[in-house]
């Protein structure tokens, strides 16, 4: 069903917001003179991941992975040739749309620097802050709007799952990276096959506290991701105080996490694993040496809380992952072969999006730190 007015308000559709079409929700809050040049002009919104507005400079687009440039013919390129300079009109408008006409609604996402909207994207805003009592009161003059794309990519984690897995029950997994590369889009279709049941496990109840809205993407309570039939989600609570209710209020067997960043977080994860809860869980770092170095978690990874640790990586020539001519997708054609027609009934058609990362991998070791995969599963 559809209101008929450009706020965010205006895209309930069949109850579940956003599902069909994210990139409408993209487009219908852009000004109207750059809708169907971004619309005809950007080559697969499936492969944008940012649009950058700064007022008086020009419109900034992360495309997989590269920074470009918009063209007023809506083309992406490297160089400044006729790019489009955003105006004050512009990020007016858009905050217009993106509020429904009524910003004044939004002031607690205002005051986190972020909306999100159907779909599951996310509008990061920057301008004047105005505190009070030390706290963030409200951002005004909001010259500066970053949209993140929401991408889920069913299927990704499958080939994980032979190594996840030990007598029908998911292991403690951290999923460690560098930023930007897909350890919570990794992380969201664990949780899914998790939840849903695969070739290795039946399907548990699972709670996500997801923090910072990017796991399920609730848009009026309402999770744009899929993760899952039997996954409960605390949105926008901390870490600390989510374990805690979960396990109080929902009975999960597993519960999942975005980047753990606080001594609290491990004190209450580690309470949560000693009554018998099995943890997801992300963090930042470039590798597993730097995580165990890291003063927040070495005590965490010495005591073996984790079973299962992957560190992702890409195929990219130099110190970063490289793949070898030669190499195969380690690790996922027993799970393809095994369970392939039961993926694809229950994923509706989409195991087609797992193409879309082929180009990453990731290596898995277990608690006491030996290799599991024997080199990069490639996903």
């Amino acid at each position: 069903m559809e209101t008929g007015r450009e706020g965010s308000g205006a895209a309930i559709r069949d109850g579940i917001p956003g599902r069909e079409d994210r990139s409408y929700e993209v487009i219908r809050i852009l000004p109207r003179q750059l809708r169907d040049k971004l619309r005809y002009g950007i080559p697969d919104f499936g492969r944008l991941q940012e649009l950058r507005f700064r007022v008086g400079e020009p419109l900034g687009a992360v495309y997989e992975g590269k920074n470009l440039w918009v063209t007023w013919s809506g083309s992406l390129s490297c160089g400044l040739d006729e790019p489009i300079l955003v105006t004050r009109e512009m990020i007016r408008e858009m905050l217009e749309y993106i509020s429904g006409y009524s910003l004044y609604a939004f002031e607690e996402e205002i005051r986190q620097g972020f909306i999100t909207i159907p779909g599951g994207h996310r509008i990061g805003l920057a301008g004047k802050v105005a505190m009070e009592d030390g706290a963030v009161k409200t951002i005004r003059h909001i010259s500066f709007l970053n949209i993140r794309l929401s991408h889920q990519v069913f299927g990704c984690a499958k080939k994980l799952l032979p190594f996840l897995y030990c007598n029908g029950r998911i292991e403690n997994t951290l999923l460690i990276s560098s930023p930007r590369f897909g350890k919570t889009t990794l992380l969201r279709d664990l949780i899914r096959l998790v939840s849903d049941g695969n070739a290795y496990g039946e399907g548990v109840n699972t709670g996500v506290v997801d923090e910072r809205g990017e796991l399920a993407a609730c848009f009026q309570g309402i999770p744009q991701n899929d993760l899952g039939r039997r996954t409960d989600v605390l949105d926008g609570c901390l870490k600390a105080q989510g374990i805690t209710m979960l396990l109080r209020s929902m009975a999960p067997s597993v519960i999942a996490v975005d980047e753990l960043a606080t001594a609290e977080d491990i004190r209450t994860m580690e309470f949560a694993m000693n009554s018998g809860c099995t943890f997801l869980a992300t963090a930042h770092g470039g590798s597993l040496e730097e995580i165990r170095r890291k003063p927040l978690f070495c005590s965490m990874m010495e005591a073996g809380l984790f079973q299962r640790i992957g560190v992702l990586g890409m195929n990219r020539i130099g110190d970063e992952v490289r793949e070898r001519k030669g190499d195969k997708f380690r690790g996922g054609n027993r799970d393809e072969d095994r369970n392939s027609e039961e993926n694809r009934d229950r994923d509706g058609g989409r195991n087609r999006d797992e193409n879309r990362v082929r180009n990453r991998g990731i290596l898995i070791y277990d608690s006491s730190f030996q290799e599991m995969t024997e080199g990069y599963v490639w996903y």
